[in-house]
């Protein structure tokens, strides 16, 4: 099943979000004041409101405790991105995003209520969309146009065996570099040794790779 996520604010980074989680397949909510955007976005996403979201009342009204993952993409407003993230939590969505303009305000958005708080680059709409859509991928890094980089939980089917086995390289173009230790450093993986389930690994891989994996992760 499709996750459905409310993306609050179609600036350049809700914009590019919404697109890119369109293009994976998400159920997308877009919500701006801006009429003019919520038009020219209609076409790119599952339903498009043209809304106040720095309003309780029509927060609450957008349906937002329906919703998987709430992105509150208004970082040039601190006063609405709280009142987002308040009610999105206080209305029990299961993960909260926030885009955010500074470290302190960033401190301010966890505080209360976000899961996570984003400091976009160019490409953060394409990234933050890889990482919400996938239950796998915990980071993204794009390596020029063709290959990137991510920071994965191992798929279900990779628990329990070894590099060796699984023979990733040859079969699935997917390149394991490193993983993470107790101590949150990386660290060369042993090919010999099982994955377990809350391994994290640093894995390079082609961009159409990591599309089919989360395809596959999405079903």
């Amino acid at each position: 099943m499709a996750k459905s996520i409310a993306v609050l604010g179609l600036g350049k980074y809700g914009t590019s979000l919404v697109r890119t989680l369109n293009e994976m397949g998400a159920d997308v909510l877009a919500v701006d004041k801006d009429e003019t955007l919520v038009n020219e976005i209609a076409d790119h996403c599952s339903a498009a409101v043209c809304a106040d979201v720095s309003n309780e009342e029509t927060l609450i009204s957008l349906g937002l405790k329906d919703m998987d993952i709430v992105v509150v993409a208004m970082a040039q407003n601190l006063e609405a991105s709280i009142l987002a993230v308040a009610v999105a939590k206080d209305l029990g969505v299961p993960y909260i995003v926030a885009k955010s303009s500074s470290e302190r305000m960033s401190a301010i958005l966890l505080r209360v209520g976000a899961n996570k708080a984003l400091i976009p680059e160019e490409y953060a709409g394409i990234r933050s969309a890889t990482i919400l859509f996938s239950e796998t991928v915990l980071d993204y890094f794009q390596l020029g146009n063709s290959l990137c980089m991510i920071e994965m939980i191992p798929l279900k089917e990779w628990v329990g065996k070894t590099l060796t086995e699984l023979n990733l390289r040859i079969r699935n173009n997917i390149n394991v570099v490193a993983r993470r230790d107790e101590n949150n450093n990386w660290m060369l993986l042993d090919p010999g040794k099982p994955l377990e389930e809350n391994s994290k690994l640093l894995v390079v891989m082609e961009q159409k790779t990591l599309d089919e994996l989360i395809l596959k992760d999405k079903a």
